[in-house]
């Protein structure tokens, strides 16, 4: 399971004034709130009626991702950002309310592979029947229904406008709620596949994009995998991808142009680059021990090579003084030994002349 903290939006759909959505939101949110921050998890109320969307009004349709109108791309960056839903929903006419199907209409890519949840009310079939027409529309969106649900029948469980005290329900809640969680960390990989910037890769089934500090959990545990034998060949312990806090993590990658190979939700390898001076330099070049001597280095560290920015001269890493394999590695890409202090070996490289000019 991942380590990143989810973003829930809690979705109250009807738009009617003085319908009860509000208050089964506020109950839910409520109630919810302890166990969601055990789970890692941020719930995030959103009432359809504040978004002002009119009926779609969009030119494109919206698979095509291309937005005209502000509120179109207001609603796309809160869905883009969310890792799942639960929708507080009632039932109109044997169906989910027309505001929601107009919500869930108006985009496309921000929805896929993100689980939702359901906690209808009603009165004779308690909101069901809203669940059942949602759930048809939900998955093709490639959104993920629960099998977990909650269903209020109005007239049991509200009283004076407000909901009786039921443990039960209670339980019921939090149980969509663990599911959910469940979920929306298993479907993570296919998510990040869809979005804008992530690109497959030659491995099959894996694909590369731009680490940020979210990630640093994953690149720590894949440092401390990967340096061990860079200690022992050197003898020492005195290596900062060893010693590293996860805030010391944090902190450079928010300074470095890194790129990470995912499959499954696992990082698979990694480098970094920056330009100094006229300088491209390329560092914590990690791949997982059971994929190593199937080119997945050589091809990140092509990656980073090819990134170099217009007007640098030469490309720079180092290693370990002692590090032999890495040395020939780095010296069949076309790299020569510049210096060794002993402990640290640097190798440098021309940046091609097209790149050079830009």
């Amino acid at each position: 399971m991942s380590t990143k903290s989810l973003r829930i939006l809690v979705l109250t759909c009807s738009t009617r004034p003085g319908a009860l959505g509000p208050v089964v939101s506020g109950w839910l949110t409520g109630t919810l709130a302890a166990r969601a921050a055990e789970l890692g998890a941020e719930l995030v109320p959103v009432a359809l009626s504040d978004l002002d969307l009119p009926f779609l009004d969009e030119e494109d349709e919206p698979a095509s991702g291309r937005y005209r109108n502000e509120h179109t791309k207001r609603w796309s960056a809160m869905v883009d950002a969310a890792d799942g839903f639960i929708a507080v929903t009632p039932e109109y006419n044997y169906g989910m309310p027309a505001a929601f199907k107009n919500a869930l209409d108006y985009l496309g890519r921000e929805w896929a592979w993100k689980p939702m949840g359901f906690v209808s009310y009603g009165n004779t079939s308690a909101g069901t029947r809203s669940v059942q027409h949602a759930k048809q529309v939900v998955t093709t969106l490639r959104l993920v229904p629960l099998g977990a649900t909650v269903a209020l029948r109005i007239a049991d469980a509200i009283s004076g406008g407000t909901l009786r005290p039921d443990a039960g329900r209670d339980q019921a809640a939090a149980g969509v709620l663990d599911e959910l969680v469940r979920l929306a960390h298993a479907l993570r990989p296919m998510r990040e596949r869809t979005r804008p910037g992530a690109r497959p890769d030659l491995l099959p089934g894996a694909y590369a994009r731009t680490l940020t500090p979210d990630d640093a959990p994953d690149v720590l545990v894949l440092q401390r995998c990967c340096w061990v034998e860079e200690a022992l060949a050197n003898d020492t312990l005195d290596i900062p991808a060893l010693g590293e806090s996860l805030d010391d993590v944090r902190a450079w990658l928010a300074t470095w142009n890194v790129t990470g190979l995912w499959r499954d939700g696992r990082l698979l390898g990694m480098v970094r680059t920056r330009r100094v001076d006229d300088d491209w330099h390329i560092g914590r070049l990690a791949v997982v021990p059971d994929l190593r001597g199937q080119g997945v280095g050589r091809r990140l560290l092509h990656d980073a090579e090819s990134a170099a920015e217009a007007g640098c001269r030469r490309m720079v890493l180092s290693t370990g003084a002692r590090s032999a394999r890495n040395l020939r590695i780095y010296q069949a890409q076309g790299y020569r030994l510049e210096s060794s202090d002993g402990d640290t070996a640097t190798l440098v490289k021309p940046v091609p002349a097209y790149a050079m000019a830009g």
